[in-house]
């Protein structure tokens, strides 16, 4: 089975390690999947990008289109080059933009479409016009795959029937984050007797961070906290003006974006999902499978993941007291804990794994076919 993936990325998102992994994995099932990638900016920069490095490296056919400038139409020829250079059996497209290019090229018309939706957040403009446009583009797939069903649903909303809609959630490696944790803690300025809560993504506004910022200042002093906040994004600048109001600077670090999250995660004492809106969030994944302790929203696809009191703790999005109390409770009651953990690693394990993904996602391309 030949498969063309179309994605933007850049660096090594939730949707882009997904995509990696199932290339790798799926060779055993004798499919071969090549990625079709936008760079926008000049020639000379097109192959400085973390998710093309990544994915060559594990023997992936990367091929790349250059986006010359906002409403590149040559994209369109390019794409439909492509497409008959590799003779896909199977397109498949991630996110809006991949999607309303995928139609406006007319590639339902030379293959069999199935539309990976991953959610949609809350950017610049430009990209909740693509949003907008996802109501038609989607409606040519053949099949849409989500992560979550109130993705599911809101997607029925748009217009996508629901017969032609499947449900994969994301995965991970058992042993991701399992490694050593290194000096991490003491390159970081953090002192040995901190709790480190750790919060990673994108920062943006569906992510919610000012309510966990809100609710660490409720912490008793005598758990001695500090939030780790791994990811970059644009609601960097209002994290860092809550911070300052709080008079959290001494207890907040800011890392920026990271190559990988692994490291963090093995010194992290509690991760936590603050969220207002999720699909199948890979840092809960993360969390999980790295024997973090979790504190999570219960919305989106969370508690399709998880349950409440056995592998994580839910609270309701935006409320500081339930949060504060949640993370109070988890790292001061270390039986609790051990208790989510190991829960939470038998999950992961028994239905979240790659293995479990692939073979979920093969039936689907089987059943197109």
């Amino acid at each position: 089975m030949k498969l063309l993936a179309i994605i933007e990325a850049y660096s090594i998102t939730g949707p882009a390690k997904n995509l990696i992994e199932f290339a790798e994995l799926a060779r055993e099932f004798d499919v071969d999947t090549s990625i079709a990638t936008f760079v926008r900016g000049p020639e000379s920069n097109k192959f400085s990008n973390t998710f093309i490095e990544t994915a060559r490296t594990k023997g992936i056919a990367v091929h790349v289109l250059r986006e010359r400038g906002l409403g590149d139409r040559a994209l369109l020829k390019d794409l439909n080059e492509l497409v008959s250079r590799t003779s896909p059996q199977i397109v498949q497209t991630h996110a809006v933009k991949s999607h309303f290019l995928a139609r406006l090229a007319g590639l339902p018309k030379r293959a069999p479409w199935i539309a990976f939706h991953h959610g949609y957040t809350w950017p610049a403009f430009r990209a909740r016009v693509y949003n907008q446009l996802d109501r038609w583009s989607l409606r040519a797939a053949v099949k849409v795959v989500t992560v979550s069903i109130p993705f599911r649903d809101e997607l029925v909303s748009k217009g996508v029937e629901r017969n032609r809609i499947d449900i994969v959630h994301n995965a991970i490696r058992p042993d991701w984050g399992s490694g050593e944790p290194g000096n991490l803690r003491e390159k970081l300025g953090i002192d040995p007797e901190e709790k480190i809560i750790l919060i990673v993504g994108r920062l943006s506004r569906e992510k919610d961070h000012l309510t966990l910022l809100q609710a660490v200042e409720k912490l008793p002093a005598t758990v001695k906290p500090r939030l780790l906040i791994v990811g970059d994004g644009p609601e960097r600048a209002p994290i860092e003006q809550e911070t300052r109001q709080l008079g959290l600077t001494s207890r907040v670090t800011l890392t920026g974006h990271q190559p990988s999250a692994e490291p963090y995660y093995r010194i992290a004492n509690l991760a936590v999902l603050s969220s207002l809106s999720e699909g199948s969030p890979n840092a809960l994944l993360e969390a999980m499978a790295a024997g973090v302790p979790v504190v999570a929203t219960n919305v989106g696809g969370i508690p399709e993941i998880v349950t409440n009191q056995e592998n994580a703790l839910l609270v309701a999005p935006g409320d500081v007291d339930s949060m504060s109390a949640a993370m109070t409770r988890l790292l001061m009651d270390t039986a609790l804990a051990s208790r989510l953990i190991e829960n939470g690693r038998t999950a992961i394990r028994e239905k979240h794994s790659p293995a479990t993904r692939l073979k979920r996602l093969v039936e689907v391309y089987r059943s197109v076919l």
